[in-house]
């Protein structure tokens, strides 16, 4: 049975090495999920929402990782934002204990959850 695909969508600038611990953390033999990390440091040229579009199209879910200076993550916004325009299921995880917060196009009924391995297994197979 193929993996459950995963974008991670996250503040390069802030939290990359949250997001390093995260794929880290998904290389247990028995983890029936990968990530698709097509980070990078380096802007998109072009119609760097197109490729962005394109690439969640490609995987199952959406996870954003949230740190505490998510609020003012413009690229991550534009990445919740296109999850939501192709109905790309996606969910918010705590990048830390406290002080996170959820990009300025969450919706108000989405939720920050906690990271635990428990709970990311859940939100990656639906339960949100």
């Amino acid at each position: 049975m193929a993996k459950i695909r995963v974008f991670i969508s996250f503040d390069y600038d802030n939290d990359a090495r949250q997001k390093d611990l995260l794929v880290g953390q998904s290389k247990h033999p028995d983890t029936d999920f990968e990530f698709a990390d097509w980070s990078s440091k380096e802007h998109l040229t072009g119609d760097w929402k197109a490729k962005i579009k394109a690439k969640m199209a490609q995987v199952d879910v959406v996870c954003v990782l949230c740190g505490k200076h998510m609020s003012t993550a413009t690229g991550v916004a534009h990445e919740v934002a296109i999850a939501q325009e192709i109905n790309k299921p996606y969910f918010f995880v705590a990048a830390y204990q406290d002080g996170c917060t959820k990009p300025s196009t969450a919706k108000a009924s989405d939720k920050l959850y906690t990271w635990t391995w428990e709970n990311l297994t859940l939100l990656i197979k639906g339960a949100r």
